[in-house]
């Protein structure tokens, strides 16, 4: 009887952890590759999407059945575009809404990408934005509210570029990241000058940092792994500058991002 009991027990435990890993397993042993979707809006609509370099329609576009990772996505429409990086995970659809300029400087958007956890993680660029939920002020960006599941608000605001406001909402058992890209207001966009082309190669210094150390990740998102850390006063080699994160070389070789609140360009 002892040994019954012991094999129940057994037996439950492996579909316990079958339930908990079945992607994992079923991509290990079944050769089933983990997919993931998404959705992409743009103002105006009608934009041509091209993905990792494919033209694949015109939005507003939703795609499912992707491979879990990193994708290229590029909008146009006549002479306004907007081009970046979205990390897409498994089970899981990645929103990208994006209002579209011929002028970097005008355009402004939002990715939201869920991971398992809980509350809304808001980053923005430029960094320290103040976060508003439901007219609620909960500091500046980076900032992850806990909050419980539900629809919310969010108006994100900067000295100096146009407010933007959207709807989100927030699953149970998840956590909802908003990278956020803020506009310059028309005052700004007058009175800015060409930028010089820069013929060095551009680097960055780490800041100081809450941890005393800076990750590496190997995606532009929360969710990334982890490849290393770096230290405050250390430089790296900026390969692309992609909002709130930045594509980066280190001194090894190896590339990866690391979030563009703790780093700051070197003078050439």
């Amino acid at each position: 009887m002892k040994k019954i009991i012991i094999w129940l027990l057994v037996l439950i435990s492996l579909v316990a952890l079958v339930f908990r890993f079945s992607d994992r397993i079923a991509g290990l042993f079944l050769g089933i590759k983990q997919t993931s979707g998404i959705s992409v809006l743009s103002e105006p609509a009608g934009a041509i999407v091209f993905l990792d370099g494919q033209e694949v329609g015109k939005t507003p576009f939703e795609e499912k059945g992707l491979e879990v990772g990193d994708h290229r996505i590029k909008l146009e429409k006549d002479k306004a575009f907007w081009e970046g990086r979205v990390g897409l995970l498994a089970g899981t659809v990645t929103v990208v809404n994006r209002d579209l300029s011929s002028d970097p400087a005008s355009s402004a958007g939002e990715t939201l990408t869920l991971n398992r956890g809980k509350g809304l993680t808001v980053v923005s660029n430029p960094s320290e934005a103040l976060v508003e939920i439901e007219g609620r002020s909960y500091g500046n960006t980076p900032v992850t509210v806990n909050i419980d599941s539900g629809e919310y608000t969010l108006l994100i605001s900067h000295p100096n570029y146009l407010k933007r406001s959207t709807k989100v909402y927030l699953p149970d058992n998840f956590n909802l990241i908003v990278s956020v890209d803020l506009a310059l207001s028309e005052t700004d966009l007058s009175a800015t000058t060409p930028t010089p082309v820069i013929s060095q190669t551009l680097e960055v210094v780490v800041k100081q940092t809450p941890t005393g150390f800076l990750r590496v990740r190997d995606k532009p998102n929360l969710t990334g792994k982890e490849i290393t850390q770096v230290k405050p006063g250390e430089s790296l080699i900026l390969l692309e500058e992609l909002g709130a994160w930045d594509r980066i070389r280190l001194s090894d070789g190896r590339e990866g991002f690391v979030s563009s609140v703790y780093v700051e360009k070197k003078s050439p």
